[in-house]
Parts: C-alpha cells; structure tokens; sequence
C-alpha cells in the first residue's frame, strides 16, 4: 500500500511563475512564524509568572543554544561526509534534536544569568509541538531530499518517497505522534493532576525523545557511535537529565495503579 496518502509525486517542488519552490524551506519558515504566533497569543491569554524582560532573556538564550546544538548534532550524524562539504552546507545543516536540546539548555543558562528560578518551559509547549508538526510536513514533502526518510520495508505504511523505494515514511510517523501528544497536553491543562510549574514541558521533552530513540532504528544511518546514532546518544542524555521527573512519573503510575 502506500501512496494512498499521495496526491503528487515527492519531492514536491510546484512551480510557480517559473520558479521552483522549495516546499520544506517554506513550511519550515512558516513553523517557527507559526509556533511564534501561537505562543504570543497564548502568553497573552495567561499569567506569566515571568517578566517581560527576563522572557525575552530566555527566548534569546533559547535561540542560540538551539542554533548552535542543532548543527553540532547535524554534524555528527554523519562528520566523515560534513569533512568533505562545504562551510555553508555545515553551517545550512540541522536537526531539531539538537536544536530542541540546546534550547533547553541556553534557557537554563540564561535564566542562571539572569537569576530567574520560575519554570518557564510549559508557555513554549504546544508552540513548539506546532512548529514541529508544520516543519516535518516539510520535511516529507521534501522525500529523500532530506534525510528524514526511513528504511525499506514492505509494511502498510511504506511509500515511495522520490527514490521508487517503499520507505517508513518517519515525518509522517512523528506528525501523527505530535498531533496526538498536541491533544494529550491541551486535556491535561484542563484536568486537576496537581502538576508542577514545567511539568508539560517536560512531559513533552520525554516523550519525544523517546520516539526519535525508537525511530532512529529504522533510519538508514550510516554512522554508528558505541552502536548508536548521534540523536540515539543525545536522547538517552535527555532522558538522564530528566531522571528525576521520569521517576517521579513512574512513583506516580505505580500508585494508581495500587489503588486500582
């Protein structure tokens, strides 16, 4: 089965008025005007603990750290092949994991500067799960072009993604996922589960990584470190950061589960 989803042939490039478009870069840009958009109006609709100041400290802390661990990350997926490329394909060259990652942690270095200890990660939330879900259209879209495709296989779900293959098509995986985690935390914010300031943010941080973990076995990667990918190893870092918030998780299930 597996172009009942396709109405056109990937990689999709319209042409418009002679010019060819470029579908992922477009939608990618849309993502974060998107997401942005989304989060203004969501501060505006709560009560922002933190100042408008320090916000804007956070959001910029937020924004170098995640343009400079996405490349680093993008780079070590593959680096024999980044050594033979060139400064401006390094330098176009990205992954959200990283970028998501390194985010965190240019947020947590600048409220350290800044002297904010408010958890400000949950107003960023559904934002970036938006953005995320925008971008990885792009990216399957963009078919083999980029390399958010999987491995051959002969599962239902397989398609041709521009290479006469039948391929996972990932984006679509993690798209379905997003949208489902999206509805998840918007009916947890309406539920009394005595959450913690940060809770959803980290939430969201566990469970996607953990996916991109899974999905990674069934990406045609070609460079390996202790049998791991670059992303498998920065999410397994992820997940140890968040030990705490995982097992209190886990403290959480196992005693509704007694009650039951």
């Amino acid at each position: 089965m597996t172009n009942l989803l396709l109405f056109v042939s990937l990689p999709y490039e319209p042409i418009v008025f002679g010019v060819k478009l470029n579908m992922h870069l477009i939608l990618e840009y849309m993502a974060f005007f998107i997401g942005f958009r989304y989060y203004v109006f969501l501060r505006k609709k709560s009560t922002d603990v933190i100042s408008s100041n320090n916000r804007l400290s956070i959001i910029i802390g937020a924004v170098f750290g995640a343009l400079f661990l996405s490349r680093v990350i993008a780079f070590f997926e593959n680096p024999i092949v980044h050594f033979d490329q060139s400064l401006l394909f390094n330098l176009n060259n990205k992954t959200i994991m990283g970028g998501l990652f390194g985010g965190l942690l240019g947020v947590e270095l600048s409220k350290k500067f800044i002297g904010e200890e408010h958890s400000s990660g949950d107003l960023f939330t559904l934002p970036i799960i938006l953005g995320i879900i925008i971008g990885r259209i792009g990216c399957f879209l963009a078919g083999v072009k980029e390399f958010t495709y999987g491995t051959e296989t002969t599962f239902f779900t397989g398609m041709d993604l521009g290479d006469g293959l039948s391929r996972h098509p990932i984006a679509l995986y993690e798209v379905v996922f997003l949208l489902l985690l999206f509805i998840m935390i918007r009916k947890i914010q309406k539920t009394d589960l005595n959450l913690k300031n940060g809770d959803l943010f980290k939430f969201f941080m566990v469970t996607y990584f953990s996916l991109r973990f899974c999905i990674e076995f069934i990406k045609p990667n070609s460079f390996y470190f202790l049998g791991l990918s670059s992303i498998q190893i920065l999410c397994l870092n992820c997940l140890v950061y968040y030990h705490k918030f995982i097992l209190r998780g886990i403290t959480y299930v196992r005693k509704k589960l007694y009650l039951l």
